[in-house]
């Protein structure tokens, strides 16, 4: 039997559609206040990783799928849920022992990555806006990165956390330029799956049942986790997007960043100081410059849509 899309005949105004990317990027800047929570309370990042992406996984599963045609797409698009999915550990690693601030500019640099896998993958040229984002991620990890201002283990933390970048950067190539036969449900029904398929056996070798916290404080922070910061916004985010365009979206969804220096700020009592926003500007104006992706063998552009990372 063939699934409809539920959202298909939805319409929402710009203003509307844009006004719901910001809400979902300021959910997605969340995460360092959940994760950081339950890190303190003994959970592992392999398993905070694993919880969040549970919710959206355990939704999305009836939209795998399942045409022959289209099994080749799921298989690529779930290799790359699985490689985002283990690099979001190195994420959380570096949000418990460096500056929120610090680890937000990293995981922002995926742009970076976007333009590489899109020139390697989908034969997109390295054009001067492609060049031009490259080089403000460059110069912000730079800043973010300087030994004399952060300890031994955040430097390292942060060096660890580049496969998450690294990994968005891959998914958004794929989702936007080669899996053309999936239709948006279904790709994030793949990339889910694939990140879990990732996550789950690393968990496992890592997380004996003694490790998990079982009190209502626990609960309700990974019901947040994977309610407020992925399966919420990732939905809200699928549907306004395709009506605002990759460039909007990208501004808006750059709330993301500053969201993050907030929960550092706010939350943890963190120092933002000139280097952590001029790293910020950076990013964003990296995250606005950054060409779209292109389909590959198509001229029109297709929209990447957001993943968790």
């Amino acid at each position: 039997m063939k699934r409809s899309d539920p959202f298909a005949n939805l319409s929402l105004t710009p203003a509307t559609a844009t006004a719901i990317i910001v809400v979902t990027a300021f959910c997605f800047g969340l995460v360092p206040l959940f994760a950081r929570e339950l890190q303190a309370l003994g959970l592992n990042s392999p398993a905070i990783a694993l919880v969040r992406y549970l919710f959206s996984a355990a939704v999305m599963l009836p939209f795998l799928p399942r045409a022959r045609e289209k099994r080749g797409e799921a298989l690529m698009l779930a290799g790359a849920g699985l490689f985002m999915g283990l690099g979001w550990v190195g994420y959380l690693e570096a949000v418990r022992h460096a500056p929120v601030a610090a680890a937000g500019v990293v995981y922002m640099s995926y742009p970076l990555f976007a333009v590489l896998f899109a020139w390697l993958l989908a034969g997109q040229k390295l054009g001067v806006r492609a060049l031009g984002a490259g080089s403000l991620v460059l110069l912000a990890a730079g800043l973010v990165l300087d030994p004399s201002t952060l300890t031994d283990g955040a430097v390292a933390a942060l060096l660890w956390s580049l496969p998450a970048p690294v990994g968005f950067g891959l998914i958004i190539v794929v989702l936007s330029a080669l899996v053309r036969r999936l239709a948006v449900l279904e790709r994030m029904a793949c990339s889910m799956l694939g990140a879990l398929i990732g996550l789950a056996p690393l968990t496992l070798s890592r997380t004996s049942l003694a490790d998990i916290p079982l009190g209502g404080e626990a609960l309700a922070l990974i019901a947040g986790l994977g309610l407020v910061t992925a399966l919420i916004p990732q939905l809200l985010y699928t549907i306004a997007a395709p009506m605002v365009g990759a460039a909007r979206s990208a501004a808006a969804g750059s709330v993301e960043l500053p969201t993050m220096f907030a929960i550092g700020w706010l939350a943890f009592g963190e120092s933002i100081g000139p280097r952590e926003w001029i790293a910020a500007a950076l990013v964003i104006s990296a995250v606005l410059l950054s060409p779209a992706v292109r389909p590959k063998r198509d001229a029109g552009d297709l929209l990447a849509q957001r993943q968790p990372v």
